[in-house]
């Protein structure tokens, strides 16, 4: 499997990158591919290892190392080598219901798990020139079940967990309709992930494939405030809870608490933030279907957009709370926007280039990992966005209006035998600030989304199943999955929930 000297013959070739400088000048997807010949020769480095670590999704050092949708990784890879591309296709969507999304977004456990370490398969690139290839050739087409089971689930929530409970039960024969309170499927892949990371095109096309197969979805049904769950109940034989975890951990800063609401005050959350941009971003791509001339998806035109609504970055000094993916994410669209300054605050310290001792292969490495957006800001900056090990104190406002920060160094310290986070004395700093973007994390699912249906939250805001490993509550008839059910997590946790609960959701009907 594999050619036998293929990790020896070829280097490790990743897709490329346009420059920062130029695709700052966009919202476009920026990684060009590698041609067939090339891509070809990237899955001959696959040796099919005595112990594919690859696709373990084992938990090791307290973080999960490998895939946690099992991907059958040498196999496709071999086929991919071979050029047995539909071959490669099917072994690839026997595992991962939507391989274009996390071909796209994923972090690459699998990458990290790789026997060759730093000099790793190209997995994360291989498995996108796949599922894109059997799009672009027509492999992809609609699977329509040959005969339906008389069953009908109700899915709440169109991100990437409800997708994927959606299409499993689909396959299976069953009759589902997912509920969506936005104006359009997708979630967290649609509004929460920016444009140029995952191209909402991406999302349409798997969203127009599903409802081929016989998927039915409700848009703008905010199910518990201005859609009956009841009725739900009353119609549906099992229903999914895939809402999310969409509550946002605030700011707890004094000072913030002065502030106009939101974009008037210049205080918002990330989430929030992302979800304007992109709107601006899809209304004009809509445009774009009609209009005979030069393209109207600009960063102008969606900075003239977004000030419709209140939100002008262009000049402005903005601070973004969180160093995780989000936050990057706020770091590139503000540049693309036009910003002064863009400065990413995160409390935790700065971790190392290369892996310490205590943190081994095949652990995931705790090292420094610079995304697209650091990268932008260096390139247009001239420095690094993040300051580590820091923590907003203070807002200064004028009228209502955010004018800057007083931040302050924290570091974990052992008080009284439990370890918390401490200020450095003497530390703090003031910044300039028009917007604050606040990319802190979640706390949990919104309380009205369980609630709404007789079922009880967690003390972690996550929705109380009979076990840690089950997906069902304790009303036998309600599911859930994806951040809802495990917490916030990647978009590759939660296709993988969801395939699990909607096994344990057939289960349960077929029984």
């Amino acid at each position: 499997m594999g050619k036998l000297t293929g990790f020896m013959d070829y280097a490790r070739k990743e897709n490329g990158n346009f420059a920062p400088l130029e695709r700052i000048t966009n919202f476009k997807e920026f990684h060009p591919v590698l041609d067939d010949k090339a891509r070809r020769e990237q899955a001959a480095r696959c040796m099919n290892c005595g112990v594919p670590m690859c696709q373990s999704a084992i938990r090791l050092g307290g973080m999960v190392t490998g895939c946690p949708l099992h991907n059958f990784i040498p196999e496709w890879n071999d086929a991919l080598y071979k050029g047995q591309y539909d071959m490669a296709a099917w072994r690839l969507l026997k595992t991962s219901s939507f391989p274009e999304f996390t071909g796209r977004v994923c972090p690459a456990l699998c990458e990290k798990a790789c026997n060759l370490e730093n000099d790793a398969v190209t997995i994360h690139d291989n498995e996108l020139y796949i599922i894109e290839r059997a799009f672009a050739t027509g492999y992809m087409k609609p699977e329509i079940p040959k005969s339906r089971s008389g069953k009908r689930i109700a899915v709440i929530g169109s991100g990437p967990a409800g997708l994927a409970v959606a299409d499993w039960l689909n396959r299976r024969g069953h009759s589902v309709t997912v509920y969506e309170r936005e104006d359009r499927a997708g979630g967290l892949l649609m509004y929460g992930i920016p444009n140029m990371k995952l191209d909402k095109k991406i999302v349409e096309r798997r969203i127009q494939l599903m409802k081929d197969e016989g998927v039915q979805f409700i848009f703008n049904a905010d199910v518990g405030r201005t859609f009956s769950s009841d009725d739900i109940l009353k119609n549906y034989d099992a229903v999914a809870l895939c809402c999310g975890a969409k509550n946002p951990r605030p700011l707890s800063a004094s000072g913030a608490e002065k502030l106009l609401p939101a974009e008037k005050g210049g205080l918002m959350f990330a989430v929030d933030f992302l979800t304007k941009v992109t709107k601006s971003v899809v209304a004009l791509s809509e445009a774009e279907k009609s209009f005979d001339g030069d393209l109207v998806i600009t960063n102008k035109n969606i900075a003239l957009s977004l000030e419709k609504k209140g939100i002008n970055i262009e000049g402005k000094s903005v601070i973004v709370l969180g160093g995780g993916d989000t936050g990057n994410d706020c770091t590139g669209t503000c540049i693309r926007l036009g910003a002064k300054s863009v400065t990413q605050i995160e409390m935790m310290p700065k971790p190392p280039l290369e892996r310490t001792a205590d943190n081994p292969w095949p652990q995931w490495p705790k090292t420094l990992k610079t995304d697209y957006g650091a990268e932008e800001s260096i390139a247009k900056f001239g420095h690094d966005p993040r300051v580590f090990k820091t923590t907003i104190k203070e807002v200064y406002s004028k009228d209502g209006k955010v004018t800057g920060v007083k931040t302050v160094e924290v570091e974990f310290k052992n008080v009284d035998g439990v370890r918390k986070l401490v200020e450095i004395e003497g530390s703090e700093k003031e910044l300039e600030a028009d917007l604050i973007l606040v990319a802190a994390g979640f706390l949990g699912a919104e309380e009205y989304s369980a609630s709404s249906f007789g079922t009880k939250l967690s003390p972690r805001n996550t929705v109380v199943t009979s076990s840690a490993e089950s997906y069902q509550t304790e009303n036998e008839k309600i599911f859930t999955a994806g951040d809802m059910h495990r917490g916030q997590s990647l978009v590759v946790w939660a296709i993988a929930e969801g395939r699990a609960c909607a096994k344990a959701i057939d289960d349960w009907l077929m029984r």
